[in-house]
């Protein structure tokens, strides 16, 4: 049986690189946490570190360990708090994260009803991005979190998700086509475009190839580029930023084109962009948390609020036009 505090030791080591940092995660002494990584590696039978230089770094089986050891005391954590929480829905605490966009359109909703519903328990909602979101569930910094994922991607294996539904993106476009408008002269010798019509195929996409595009965050600027590649070419993204205020504001203006989700949107749409739906392109809304089915009490009463918000607002996110 393997020392959670032994462990705990091992997982501060490989979070912060060193003995000494470790201790100072930890508020022990660095011999203290010396002793316990020797004492690991005794029970274990195993080589776990190794020497580089002056430095001390982790093997490949110290690395597998570190790794199974952040979720084991993740889940020990959880253990607790659930305990805790399953004493009653009168009392508890629920830690919900929630991405950017789903902040400003889920959360006004799911705070809300929790609050009609459940008054006892306090929800407390922070904003993270899926990747942040996913590392904070399995640090046991949150109790659940709301996320998505673009096509080809998953959490986690050591993460319960469940599909919520899905968020279709929309081609953002200015009124009138951008080399049209005054400053863009040598584009207006080019053909007018036809009209996008209710919808547009991946492949109409290609129709854009010559104009700038604006893109949002690192994986949201991945599936945008990969969606283009597959209608045959590659976008000059001209402007990128997580602010889709300042993006449609561009588009508005005639600086270029975007490919947005219908969450952002309905947070915020501006009057002079125009909104075509992609065909097949979505992302899938997820709720993600830790352990097998069932949720203790607070969590799930927490979940079935989320799943009831989530087919309530996304379904009539945005219009389209």
């Amino acid at each position: 049986m393997l020392d959670l505090t032994r462990l705990q030791a091992l997982v501060a080591f490989a979070r912060t690189g060193s003995v000494s940092a470790a201790a100072d995660d930890l508020h022990y002494s660095q011999p203290t946490v010396s002793h316990h990584l020797k004492r690991l590696e005794a029970e274990t039978c195993a080589v776990l570190f190794r020497r580089v230089g002056r430095n001390l770094v982790l093997t490949e089986e110290g690395r597998r360990l570190a790794e199974r050891g952040e979720e084991i005391l993740g889940l020990v954590s959880r253990a607790g708090n659930e305990l805790a929480s399953a004493v009653s829905l009168q009392t508890g605490h629920v830690r919900l994260a929630i991405f950017p966009s789903g902040i400003a359109t889920l959360a006004p909703r799911i705070v809300t009803l929790m609050r009609e519903r459940h008054p006892g328990l306090a929800l407390e909602v922070r904003e993270a991005e899926p990747p942040e979101a996913e590392g904070l569930l399995l640090a046991d910094e949150v109790d659940l979190a709301i996320t998505f994922t673009y096509p080809r991607e998953q959490p986690s294996d050591a993460i319960t998700a469940e599909v919520l539904g899905e968020d279709p993106l929309y081609l953002v476009t200015p009124p009138v086509r951008p080399d049209c408008l005054a400053g863009h002269s040598a584009s207006a010798r080019r053909p007018s475009r036809e009209p996008l019509g209710s919808r547009i195929a991946i492949g109409r996409l290609a129709d854009f190839a010559d104009d700038d595009w604006m893109a949002g965050c690192e994986r949201c600027r991945g599936y945008l580029v990969a969606t283009c590649e597959d209608a045959g070419f590659e976008p000059h993204v001209q402007f990128a930023s997580d602010d889709f205020v300042a993006i449609q504001a561009l588009i508005a203006v005639g600086h270029g084109v975007s490919m947005l989700p219908g969450l952002a949107l309905a947070a915020h749409r501006h009057p002079d962009v125009v909104l075509t739906p992609i065909e097949g392109a979505v992302r899938t809304l997820r709720l993600l948390s830790l352990g097998r089915p069932p949720l203790p009490p607070a969590l799930e009463a927490t979940s079935a609020v989320v799943r009831e918000v989530v087919d309530e607002v996304v379904p009539k996110a945005v219009a389209a036009d």
